[in-house]
Parts: C-alpha cells; structure tokens; sequence
C-alpha cells in the first residue's frame, strides 16, 4: 500500500509536559502584565490530498527569519530543523534555525516541565536541555531546547516578540515510505506547559484558546485567543481531563442517522493527522456499513489504486467529489456527555479524497494497524470547512460551519 500519512500523523512525547514552572509567571520586557489581552491571526497553506499536512509561516529571531511549521494539535513541543550541524534533515543549513549560544541549561524549569514527570537525565545542570519525541510512523526528532523571540502581531494593533521556548532539532529520522515534507518543523499546539500557546498566554498576549478553520480548498487560518469565536451558532462539548491531548468522549456514532451500535467511544481532534483513524472494530463496522451501502451503485472498487486502503471508480475519473457525494451517508457523532444534545456531522466530503487517477478514496483509516492501539482520532480531512475551538479556560471544544477560504475581518 503506498498510502501518505502526514508527518504528524500522531505524535507520542517521550516527554510529556504538565508541570507548572514559575518561569511561565514572568513578562516579556515588552509587555507589562496589564497590557489588554488580544489574539492573534495567521494564515495557513497546505491541504489534506495530496500534501497532507497544513502550515504556517512564523518569524523567529533577530533579525527575525521566516520558517514554516506544520501545525499540530496533537503534540505539545514546538521544533524546527537547526543546523547545529543537523543529521537527517530535508531542508539545507540556509534554511535552518541557527542557534546563538541560547540553548536552555538543564536545571531551567522549563525543561523540568519539558520532561515532566520525569527529572532531566543531566550530570551537569548547566548542560543544554536535550528532547526527543517519537512519531507513530517511525519517525523523530531529537535536539535541544533554546529560546528565542517570536514577532506577532496582534488584532488590538500592537506587536509583540515574546521570547518562546521551542526544541533545535538537529537530528532526524524520517519514515522511507514517506517523502520529506516541505516544512521546517512542527508548531505544538497541545495544551501541555511546554506548548508555544502556554506560553503565549503566560506572557499575556492572549487567553488560552487555539482554533482553526481548514479549507477543503486549500489553506485556511489559525488564531491564538478568544477574539474570533461567534456569539451563536457554536456547538460545545466538554474536554476531557487530565489529558495532554484535545480528548473528547463519550461519544455514539451513527450512520445515515441510525444507530451503529458504536457507543462510549473518546475522540481526538488532532491537526498532525491527514486522515480520520478508528480502532480496528469501529473501523470495520464503519466500512461494512460503507460497502454495504454501495451495493447496486454503479461505483466499484479500485484494487489497483494505493492511494489509500480502499478506493473506488465509477464510468469515468471524478473531478469533484460532488460527482460521487450523494452514492455516500453522513456520519454523526453525537456526544453524549454534552448539556444538550450536541452533535458533529461528518458529510462524505469531510471523509472522501479524489486520488490523482480520479477515484474516490476513503479517509478513513485503521488506526490499530499504524499504533495508535485503541484510539480514535479526528484529522484534517474531518474538520474541513469548521471554526474548531480549544479553549482551555473553559475546558471545551466547540465548532461551527464557516467559509475557511477567508481571512477574517479584523
């Protein structure tokens, strides 16, 4: 099978951060604790098929250089390629991170959060702060943690550079089956101490809210803080805790509207992920349901297409998955620990790809069969087309249908 996965198709931390460090209750010189809070705005390329990864484009250091970062919900530590020198990365030394004798002693709190609950394994604690995090694909990064400013720019008007921890990866291995991505690095944007948005909020930029809004298009926007989300018309639902991850549960899935016998199940929403994983029973169930559906249709499976686990074809190549939507059912999730019934509806355009011979391929893959044991996990091509929500002041995630081919007006 030649199927893509994204480079961040789940990202399981060798070091997980929750501690919390005094270090995160300090200012930036630049911004004095009273300073109102804002948010901030920034576009996204990228798209689920076939790059499989969205990005984003942000200024570090000074003079301050433009690197692009894959963006992750899924994961907590911020990384980019560092010619330290570097082993194993895919983009040349001119276009990686340079570090200027600002790598983070060991005995720092931020890397005892960085490795919490764990302690730094550091003889010496004026060593640098070394990470290393491990992909469900094989793949991993390994390197230092430094600091350095980030220049933002907010929607109040002001322009900040607060000074951010993030990991210098100078050691890389990528999965062979996989070609090297574009992007510099990873921005983590979990909710673990370490993350670059705890950090945004400890500085007093913003409050601590992510959010994102995918285009099926192509491309879309990212926002830290809380200024964007509508008064009405988003739907919430609680996050679940203590859970590093965007974790959401229980939850039944019904097919066309009708019970699947699938109940109690936990998601997570995570943008390091091209493609919607189910365990292995859920996964069956849902294909079944799928194939079952199809009878008598004129679509027909495409064995000798390996752009994903199952493909199929109809007379002629489809040029747009409007040619092949209605043969397909909706899937609902409906939450059920939610105040009211809350529900998220996955029409067959948030889990169908057209592959590069014109097939429709389904975005729905079995996450038991690439390590991700038992979970469940909602990527990119699910969450097209929707304002999603993190907002962790109030512990819970919420969306709502928007036109993610717009900036918003600010």
């Amino acid at each position: 099978m030649n199927s893509r996965f994204s480079l961040l198709l789940f990202l399981f931390l060798v070091i997980v951060s929750q501690s919390k460090s005094s270090i995160f209750k300090t200012f930036p010189s630049n911004l004095s604790p009273k300073s109102p809070l804002s948010s901030v705005v920034l576009p996204l390329s990228g798209n689920v098929f076939p790059l499989g990864y969205y990005s984003v484009l942000l200024q570090i250091g000074t003079p301050p250089k433009a690197f692009e970062f894959d963006i992750d919900t899924g994961s907590d530590l911020t990384w980019v390629q560092c010619d330290a020198p570097c082993s194993g990365c895919t983009l040349p030394p001119i276009h990686q991170y340079k570090p200027k004798g600002n790598t983070v002693p060991c005995s720092d709190p931020l890397c005892l959060a960085l490795h919490f609950p764990n302690k730094p394994q550091c003889p010496n604690p004026k060593e640098q702060c070394d990470y290393e995090v491990n992909y469900a694909d094989q793949g991993s990064s390994m390197g230092a943690l430094v600091i350095d400013q980030f220049p933002l720019k907010l929607l109040n008007g002001s322009a900040m550079q607060p000074r951010l921890a993030f990991g210098c990866g100078y050691d890389q291995i990528l999965p062979k089956a996989h070609p090297p991505p574009a992007t510099a690095g990873v921005l983590g944007l979990g909710r673990g101490k370490i993350g670059l948005l705890t950090q945004i909020v400890a500085a007093g930029l913003t409050r601590n809210v992510v959010g994102h809004c995918l285009s099926s298009k192509g491309g879309g926007y990212l926002f830290f803080g809380d200024t964007l989300i509508p008064t009405l018309g988003v739907a919430w639902t609680p996050l679940l805790s203590p859970d590093n991850h965007y974790t959401t549960g229980p939850v039944d899935l019904l097919f066309n509207r009708k019970p699947t016998g699938l109940n109690g199940l936990k998601l997570i929403f995570d943008t390091g992920s091209s493609y919607t994983y189910f365990n292995s029973k859920t996964y069956q169930t849902i294909v079944n349901l799928i194939g079952n559906d199809l009878k008598g249709s004129p679509l027909k499976v495409a064995k000798e297409d390996n752009t994903l686990p199952i493909c199929w074809k109809g007379a002629k190549p489809f040029k747009s998955v409007l040619e092949f939507k209605n043969f397909f059912k909706t899937i609902t999730i409906n939450f059920t620990n939610a105040r009211r019934n809350t529900q998220l509806q996955i029409p067959p355009e948030a889990y169908l790809i057209i592959s590069k011979t014109g097939n429709a391929c389904l975005g729905l893959l079995n996450g038991s069969e690439v390590g991700l044991q038992n979970s469940n996990v909602i990527g990119d091509i699910s969450m097209q087309g929707l304002m999603i929500i993190y907002d962790n002041d109030k512990q819970q995630l919420g969306w709502v249908s928007k036109d993610c081919n717009k900036l918003p007006k600010t």
